[in-house]
């Protein structure tokens, strides 16, 4: 389940990283489970469904997402965090796979239901 903060998205593994070490620096909320109760700006809150998208999101961790993904150069982008787009993100991947590369070569294994 991926994380907001600080209006980025982050994959699950990183969220929890992130949550730890701002408990460890004491900036955490009294009470972290209640996500009403603070700002995404200030503690990842989940994102209990990440819904449609204008485009592919990855993790903003990017290269040093803890779920990386490696592509066949050995370049890294952060974990793929959505698989449902809008009309739009649908258009935006055609338009990327076919101008080519290794990310858009990833989006088409990924999204080819919409290709």
């Amino acid at each position: 389940m991926p994380y907001i903060y600080q209006a980025d998205l982050w994959c699950d593994s990183c969220g929890k990283v992130i949550r730890k070490q701002l408990r460890r620096e004491g900036k955490a909320p009294d009470h972290p489970g209640n996500e009403s109760s603070y700002d995404s700006d200030d503690f990842p809150k989940y994102v209990a469904n990440s819904g449609e998208a204008d485009c592919p999101q990855h993790c903003g961790a990017g290269e040093e997402c803890l779920e990386a993904i490696e592509l066949p150069s050995g370049r890294k982008v952060g974990a793929l965090l959505s698989t449902e787009l809008t009309g739009d993100g649908a258009r935006y991947v055609q338009e990327a796979v076919a101008e080519g590369g290794e990310v858009a070569d990833l989006w088409a294994e990924e999204f080819a239901a919409y290709l």
